[in-house]
């Protein structure tokens, strides 16, 4: 009986740490997945290979236990304080050739330094070339060509930029990513976060429904949120499928693939010459496009107009696009002590967007008040090139479909309810309340 008794006490103490060990891997595996949901737009400059290499190679040992950190799919890697020694070991494909020292050694490329200031010159560049491509498009569906979009209606003016830059990261943002990062980390970076993020803006769409909420129109800006988030949200998804379908024909017409075309040509940029080659040249694009652009802004800023606004938005847009890219660290961080609440909220981009769009609202209302020729010029500058490049729908699209895809598909909608809500409740105390008790003309 002594025995039987033992037995069962053994194995009740087996089951309940079978049951607690299965636990523990669930929590696990969903905070995982919550992470890599919430990584789904940009990771920041953990991106960068030196930052990769110096966390993942990265280990503690305190009373003699080794500490892992967690791989994510994104080749992204975030070191977990909170792991001890209980927690699983990673399985051997996860430290596959750690033995090996070669490849413990840092890619031979740009010192750290020179490293971030390559990717921060690319970033500026695309994102200069993103304020472009918004203007264009703004000019081209607007009034004074095809007469699509205005801003006294639900297709306000940033409409179409948003939805192609959606569309167009589906392709190099989602389905085409890890080919280009397989050339260049910088340009995958550049691409999306630098041109895609720039193209399109949340702050521009958040500050036409309060300028349409203030005038009365409270239906039409409520629309203009909704359909809007059907449009950039089809518009991801219709480019990720038609980009998967561009990669199936390919293969049906036997193309090799990137890797392999890497490998053959050999157009890689991770070496020290080659990235030193990059960065030069695109601190001389940079250079170039911030003097055409300085000149011009000398040349026209007297008489105002949208052309001044432009050229002074590129001279200060990239301060967004970096504002954005360091912010967009904290993807997949989470609150807390050690980070483990709210690991599903991509608290980079919302920070983003949220600030962007007060301070927008913010420089509306500055506007209004001073109301001078100079003054219209320097803050339409900063909110079409500052806080444009700033805000984001491509990357919170990216976002929004992946959580809608995952197994938690309501996280999507209280993501994007978040984002929304915050931004126009502050946009009505902020700008608003202002034109409501001042009596402010909206020039729309």
């Amino acid at each position: 009986m002594e025995r039987m008794k033992s037995d069962g006490g053994s194995s009740s103490i087996r089951r309940r740490s079978l049951s607690i060990s299965s636990h523990r891997s669930y929590q696990t595996d969903n905070d995982v997945d919550f992470e890599t949901v919430s990584e789904a737009g940009d990771i920041g400059d953990r991106a960068l290979p030196s930052k990769r290499f110096s966390e993942s190679n990265s280990f503690h040992s305190e009373n003699g236990a080794v500490e892992f950190h967690r791989l994510h799919p994104n080749s992204s890697i975030i070191p977990l304080s909170h792991e001890v020694s209980s927690t699983p070991p990673l399985s051997t494909d996860a430290i596959v050739g750690s033995e090996d020292s070669s490849k413990l050694e840092p890619p031979k490329g740009l010192p750290v330094f020179l490293d971030y200031v390559s990717c921060m010159t690319q970033l500026a560049v695309f994102g200069i070339l993103g304020i472009l491509t918004r203007y264009l498009l703004q000019k081209l569906f607007g009034p004074e060509v095809a007469n699509v979009t205005n801003n006294h209606t639900i297709l306000y003016l940033d409409l179409p930029s948003n939805m192609i830059g959606s569309f167009f990261m589906g392709w190099f943002g989602v389905e085409f990513k890890k080919d280009i990062s397989n050339v260049s980390e910088h340009l995958a970076i550049a691409i999306t976060t630098g041109y895609l993020g720039s193209l399109t803006t949340f702050s521009g769409w958040n500050q036409k429904m309060l300028e349409l909420s203030a005038s009365g129109r409270w239906v039409i800006s409520s629309l203009g949120f909704l359909i809007g988030l059907a449009l950039v949200s089809v518009s991801i998804a219709f480019g990720i499928e038609t980009a998967k379908g561009f990669r199936w024909l390919l293969n049906r017409l036997n193309i090799t693939s990137s890797e392999n075309c890497i490998s053959k040509i050999n157009c890689k940029v991770d070496s020290y010459l080659r990235q030193l080659t990059v960065m030069v040249m695109f601190l001389v694009i940079l250079g170039i496009l911030w003097g055409v652009s300085g000149a011009l802004v000398k040349a026209k800023f007297k008489n105002g107009g949208s052309a001044a606004e432009l050229w002074f938005a590129c001279l200060v847009g990239p301060i967004g696009v970096w504002i954005r890219w360091f912010l967009a660290r904290l993807n997949g961080r989470g609150l807390g002590k050690e980070g483990l609440m709210f690991t599903w909220i991509p608290f980079g981009t919302l920070i983003a967007n949220v600030s962007a769009a007060c301070v927008m609202a913010a420089l509306s209302t500055i506007k209004n008040v001073v109301n001078t020729r100079n003054c219209d010029t320097v803050v339409a500058g900063i909110q079409f090139g500052v806080m444009g490049c700033l805000s984001t729908v491509s990357t919170f699209a990216a976002e929004f479909n992946k959580m809608r895809l995952s197994s938690d598909p309501w996280t999507a909608y209280v993501y994007a309810a978040i984002t929304i809500c915050l931004s126009f409740s502050f946009g009505i105390l902020i700008y608003c309340i202002p034109y409501w008790t001042k009596g402010f003309d909206i020039d729309m």
